[in-house]
């Protein structure tokens, strides 16, 4: 069982396409107990799986706009007792919020996977705000 990301936290996946962003989902997913096939929500958007914490996993790569990503309303997955994971997270970085951890991942020229994880870093502003 996994016990170090804490509910509420949301982690902001980027990457090109086949760097393995579903694959962690899917380490995510065994980590919290979830036995059932973790696939990609590209055409769903959104696939819910019961854990303790619950575990949403978004997939943005078909939205092309903000007025798109408006209607989803995908701010409704940021629950305190959830872990909320993105993929192709750069495309609603405008609506992240402050407990997001962004986990870039890069295919290395020998074809490895390196991964940059940091806290999305918020203005004077937003920070002044909460």
């Amino acid at each position: 069982m996994l016990h170090n990301i804490a509910p509420g936290t949301v982690i902001a996946l980027t990457g090109p396409m086949g760097s393995g962003k579903t694959a962690f989902v899917q380490g995510l997913a065994r980590g919290l107990g979830i036995t059932e096939p973790i696939t990609s929500p590209s055409f769903a958007l959104v696939h819910e799986y019961e854990a303790q914490p619950p575990l949403f996993h978004v997939d943005l790569y078909r939205i092309d706009s903000s007025r798109e990503l408006s209607l989803l309303a995908i701010e409704e997955y940021f629950e305190p007792a959830a872990i909320t994971v993105i993929e192709w997270s750069e495309r609603a970085s405008e609506i992240l919020p402050a407990n997001t951890i962004e986990v870039s991942i890069r295919i290395a020229q020998d074809g490895s996977r390196e991964f940059e994880v940091e806290p999305v870093q918020l203005t004077n502003a937003e920070a002044t705000d909460e």
